[in-house]
């Protein structure tokens, strides 16, 4: 079964839809923390794909909620908004904002995953929904022919490629499927089954090493993920929230995985 998420679970204080528009056949899931100056106009570019949105904002302090309020009002599109009381994790915000939407918001064919900060272009959409709906996974990737990371310092291209080469290396060494470019890519969309197939095995890891699990079991399930190029940009407010717990995690979790797995 998918893993219960209800507005009752600890992790969720409420969830309020904005608006009352209708629903799109796609919805991207944002997390948030003090991204309060990207969210209007992450809002209104949004508006043109015609998706709707659900943001998981945790306990932000620069009034992130508030301007997701103060936008969705305006929005052609169904926003919807999570809050939980801290800082719990992507991994958990992603699992909880998709377990809420399949619970909660049945019908879309397509649900997405994407940061705030406007790294992740959201002209794109069409072409990641459009790749979900016929591979089952569709990943917005850096390090295929075409995709690049324009503006980032030498230090994060090492450390972003020296950590999807080490995921590769240590999970081809039982898993010769596992070929995915990007395996930290954050830029995903999920068709409903390829998706479902994932929340049954209950991941529980966060940042870098939740994107490499969640990969990891769709390849185990069966799917061959699409890669599309991508222009990754960095931020253009605010400072990245890479932390050396989340690294770890990266580190640990490919021998994890390649001993644990079936």
């Amino acid at each position: 079964m998918i893993p219960s998420v209800t507005m009752s679970d600890t992790r969720i204080l409420d969830v309020t839809p904005l608006n009352g528009r209708a629903h799109q056949t796609a919805a991207v899931v944002i997390p948030t923390y003090k991204e309060r100056e990207h969210v209007a106009p992450l809002l209104e570019a949004l508006a043109a794909m015609r998706v709707d949105v659900l943001f998981v904002d945790d306990g932000s302090p620069d009034g992130t909620a508030e301007a997701i309020r103060e936008k969705a009002r305006d929005m052609p599109m169904q926003v919807w908004l999570m809050r939980r009381p801290g800082k719990l994790g992507l991994g958990t915000a992603y699992v909880d904002g998709f377990g809420w939407l399949l619970a909660h918001a049945p019908g879309y064919r397509v649900l997405i995953e994407m940061d705030a900060d406007f790294s992740h272009d959201p002209a794109r959409l069409p072409d990641l929904i459009a790749a979900a709906e016929r591979s089952g996974l569709a990943i917005g990737s850096r390090y295929v022919t075409g995709g690049s990371t324009p503006d980032w310092p030498m230090r994060r291209r090492l450390l972003s490629r020296g950590a999807n080469v080490y995921a590769a290396a240590v999970l081809g060494l039982r898993f010769k499927d596992f070929r995915v470019r990007d395996a930290t890519a954050g830029f995903v969309a999920w068709r409903l089954d390829a998706l479902q197939a994932v929340l049954r095995c209950e991941p529980a890891s966060n940042g870098y090493a939740f994107q490499i699990e969640t990969k990891f079991h769709a390849t185990l399930a069966g799917y061959r993920p699409e890669e599309l190029p991508i222009a990754f940009h960095d931020r253009r407010i605010g400072v990245s929230k890479i932390s050396r717990a989340i690294l770890l995690e990266a580190l640990v979790l490919p021998w994890r995985l390649l001993f644990s797995a079936p």
